[in-house]
């Protein structure tokens, strides 16, 4: 083969691959073990975009280094096959989401395939499967059958909770529960039917129903989880998105909320996701506080970590899906309210927390009684307070919080007094001051520290509230109004959840006519038919959310065809957790939390050893759309030129950025591209027509998107690898530019080209290799290992570059330089690698080598040249043994004769010797 041609090779080496099962990976206890992760991904229809393979040629390529260091390595790939979209798709088309994904999975594996990547796919599984999804029933199952014991600060079975109740009720229980979980004896509990004992449960176990907020859509009939709704709508299909009150599936998430801020601490994760996994928790002190609705039975519950501040309470301020609204609300403010709450639906709380410019509400007509001082205060309703946050009410006292001091002033509310003598304005405070309180009742001449613990105090004393610690994050909601996700294994009877047995699961999917909720607003699997158990009881027709089977399906890779456990010990003793795992931030307080509390539970139980499944997570940067654009001429078919556009009345259009190379428009292809350009006139910079260009989000709208399809097929699936990871370091975003794409594959060919003579035959000797070719050798060596063990993949490529153009100046023909070179490259190229690998006489995989050692001899260096400065001047360059002594290198400086000219036959004042630097001559 005379040429290096990548379509030939390719091919070649991913059939090989398969046939020998090359990335097949058994358990291996005489090698150390690693377990490399891409996070999972979702099929879209779409299929890649040169922006999504990133991540997945990272972890391909330590993944093979790591191979070629001794490491046993897991690489594993599957489908996250559950979700919104296929189902929104089958709506629209009538075909069944099991056929579409199953054709969007051909489509992701044959792209996966052709950019050569190391997956085990013998591991394969889609989470839609029922030999997978039976394993989430199973989880499920034991997570409905657990409590949250406190004292021992672990989930416990169900059972022994039980144990406790029927010994001595529940007054001495210390456990996560319901807020209002009543105090029972054991007579009482002994007392209760089989049904009402249920309903009890239900209060402890780590998953239950209860009456839930929701973000719901009409149209598409189903709960969204806070990631799916943007500015009030559905990101799906862009529908409005109300919030609802209804009955729910939830996982009791905040019983692990301390272990989960905890175990951050112990795990290599970048500091943003563990920052945003810290502020979703939102751990907080304080006092729990109870207001007096006046002339009424009613009290509004606030938590603040500010009660020294009580006595300036100027407003109670309510969500406006708080319960007491309707009551609350006079008859005069009823239009009003009313208005404002059916407003309210329609902002998510994300963007209701992060508007903190936007001062709105509504005064409710009521008044509670302020427990400290008698006071008055007014009620209102104002979105920035959330329902699902603490207690969806706070005590607004402008003195202490910007927001609050905002609010009353729009409202025009009475300024609070100074609390605190340090404080020189409402808004200016600093609470660790050593400032004594003023005009605040029982805690005048308190510090800040005694204010709180006397108002604590006074609140006990008065039955009226508690200290308490809060948290920010709530229960997952956890059921969808959907059909395309896990059925639930429950049934019910008598209105009581009960769970099927485990030798009925996996409970499948039934066939249904269509995927919409029933005419009675049923979730679609309102419409099976004899959706029931066989004793004639109704199954759960809600299913589970699609962050359920990939909570959990790291620990499935390690055993993907165990049919008798969710993960054998044998594979969880062997592969533990997960050595590094790659995949995108915007996960941090879904799937990475959730994954999280999952593994968490499970360790609980017995069924793992680790309490944290990935030991380092990195995160990928965004691959930016480069966009074109071409300048048309206003009401004119006429477009120009970049560099004319200033001359005319113009405005930008988005053009292919495949019918453009290098700025230069292919003005035929563009004529095609828009038909209404094929009579347009071209303004042109000389013979070219230039675009503009700009960088953006890859997307079909803006005509940027390039398919590594492409690419591969002109360039080979090696020069997309890298050129990728030349592009700059793997967790920064950058633009997409194909214009540099033909400087990789030129290297390559470069390279290709170190192994044949000029007549493009293979040729290599067994000669000796120099000492300059071993200098190269190593010192790559050396700094291709420090590039993968600190992810600075890109400038590997640079490395590979320079390495390549000095072999070739020296010549290198050798095969003692250039088989270890295969090695190296192998990560980065390895169709390339292995064809070379072959041509070098090996008959097995070049993955089966070891990673060549670097030797620091190499790169010593037996001699330096010194610069030799006269009076601050350079005026000679003397080369010098590393380890002669001075008194020789002074005598041989003195009688150099180009030195001996500049000193004209005297001799110096001074010769300073800056080893391995310089020598300074003082005439």
């Amino acid at each position: 083969m005379a040429e290096y041609n990548p379509s030939a090779i390719e091919p070649k080496w991913q059939v090989s691959w398969t046939k020998n099962q090359t990335y097949k990976v058994q358990i291996d206890n005489s090698k150390p073990k690693y377990y490399v992760l891409d996070m999972f991904p979702y099929p879209s229809g779409a299929g890649l975009h040169v922006g999504h393979p990133l991540g997945y040629i990272a972890t391909d390529i330590i993944s093979r280094y790591k191979r070629l260091k001794g490491f046993n390595v897991l690489h594993p790939m599957g489908f996250d096959a559950f979700g919104l979209p296929a189902e929104q798709y089958a709506i629209q088309t009538g075909q069944h989401p099991a056929k579409t994904t199953d054709e969007n999975i051909a489509r992701y594996k044959e792209q996966l395939t052709q950019l050569g990547f190391c997956y085990d796919w013998s591991r394969e599984f889609r989470t839609s499967e029922p030999s997978y999804y039976k394993w989430t029933q199973w989880i499920f199952k034991q997570i409905f059958n657990s409590w949250y014991n406190k004292d021992a600060d672990k989930a416990e079975p169900i059972d022994t909770l039980i144990a406790k109740f029927e010994a001595s009720g529940n007054e001495q229980v210390n456990a996560a529960c319901d807020e209002e979980t009543p105090t029972f004896t054991v007579a009482q509990w002994k007392a209760y039917s089989d049904d009402e004992k249920q309903q009890m449960l239900l209060k402890y176990r780590l998953t239950y129903i209860a009456n839930t907020t929701v973000n719901w859509c009409p149209a598409l009939g189903t709960v969204l989880s806070n990631d799916e709704v943007k500015d009030g709508f559905s990101e799906r299909g862009g529908h409005p998105v109300i919030k609802k009150t209804m009955p729910q599936w939830n996982m009791r998430i905040t019983a692990y909320a301390d272990r989960l801020l905890e175990g951050l601490d112990k795990i290599d994760w970048p500091d943003p996701i563990k920052e945003m996994q810290r502020n979703w928790i939102g751990k907080s002190y304080g006092a729990e506080v109870d207001f007096q609705v006046e002339n009424s039975e009613s009290l509004i519950k606030v938590f603040t970590t500010r009660i020294d501040t009580i006595y300036g309470v100027t407003c109670m301020v309510i969500a406006p899906e708080h319960e007491l609204v309707p009551e609350l609300t006079t008859a005069d403010k009823k239009e009003e309210v009313d208005s404002y709450v059916e407003a309210a639906k329609n902002r998510s709380e994300r963007d209701r927390m992060s508007d903190v410019k936007t001062v709105s509400g509504v005064f409710t007509g009521s008044y509670v009684v302020n427990p400290f001082n008698e006071d008055k205060v007014p009620i209102y309703i104002a979105d920035y307070v959330l329902a699902g946050y603490g207690t969806g009410a706070v005590m607004a006292v402008p003195s202490g919080d910007q927001r609050d001091f905002d609010f009353a002033t729009h409202f025009g509310l009475e300024k609070p007094v100074i609390l605190d003598a340090q404080k020189v304005t409402e808004t200016e405070a600093d609470p660790t001051k050593e400032g004594r309180f003023i005009n605040s009742g029982i805690l005048n001449g308190l510090t800040f520290d005694e204010a709180t613990q006397r108002a604590i105090e006074f609140v006990e004393e008065k039955g009226i509230g508690k200290a308490k610690v809060n948290y920010k994050i709530r229960d997952a909601v956890y059921g969808r109004q959907r059909y395309w996700g896990e059925p639930f294994p429950v049934y019910y009877k008598n209105g009581v959840p009960h769970l099927l047995e485990e030798d009925e699961l996996p409970l499948e999917l039934p066939s249904i006519d269509k995927f919409l909720p029933t005419e009675d607003g049923e979730p679609p699997l309102g419409r099976a038919e004899n959706w029931k158990t066989k004793d004639g009881e109704a199954y759960e027709l809600t299913t589970m959310p699609g962050w359920a089977g990939s909570s959990w399906y790291f620990f499935r890779y390690m055993d993907p065809q165990n049919d008798k456990e969710f993960c054998g010990k044998e594979a969880l003793e062997y592969w533990q957790d997960v050595d590094f795992y790659m995949g995108g931030s915007e996960h941090a307080t879904g799937h990475l939390l959730y994954s999280r509390f999952w593994t968490k539970f499970l360790y609980d139980m017995g069924y793992i050893k680790v309490d944290e499944y990935a030991k380092k997570l990195v995160n990928q940067g965004m691959i930016q759309g480069r966009s074109n654009l071409a300048f048309r001429v206003k009401n004119e078919n006429k477009y120009v030129s970049f560099g004319l556009r200033k001359d005319f009345d113009c405005y930008p259009v988005h053009v292919d950025v495949n019918i453009v190379k290098e700025d230069v428009l292919d003005i035929e292809a563009f004529k095609k591209f828009r038909p209404d350009a094929a009579d347009a006139t071209f303004e042109l910079e000389g013979d070219k027509f230039i675009c503009g260009w700009e960088v953006e989000k890859m997307s079909k709208s803006k005509y940027n998107v390039v398919n590594p399809d492409d690419l591969v097929e002109k360039y080979g699936a090696d020069t997309l690898r890298m050129y990728e990871m030349f592009l700059g370091p793997v967790e920064q975003s950058k633009p997409w530019n194909t214009n540099g794409i033909e400087g990789v594959f030129k290297f390559l060919r470069k390279f290709w080209g170190l192994f044949h003579d000029n007549g493009g035959n293979f040729s290599i000797t067994n000669d000796a290799p120099s000492a300059e070719e071993l200098k190269v050798l190593h010192g790559t060596i050396k700094k291709i290992e420090e590039d993968v063990e600190r992810l600075s993949l890109n400038t590997s490529v640079s490395n590979f570059m320079i390495a390549t153009n000095e072999l070739a100046s020296l010549k290198c023909k050798k095969k003692e330089v250039l088989e270890p070179f295969v090695i190296l490259l192998a990560p980065y190229a390895p169709h390339i690698s292995e064809e070379l690998w072959s041509l070098l006489g090996h008959e097995g995989t070049v993955f089966d080598a070891a990673f060549p050692k670097f030797d620091e001899k190499y790169l010593k260096e037996e001699s330096k040249e010194y610069p030799i400065m006269i009076n601050g001047k350079m005026r000679a360059k003397i080369s010098f043994s590393v380890d002669a002594p001075k008194d020789e290198m002074e005598k041989t400086v003195l009688d150099n004769d180009v030195v001996q000219k500049w000193l004209e036959g005297k001799p110096p004042k001074k010769v300073i010797i800056v080893p391995n630097k310089i020598v300074n001559i003082v005439a």
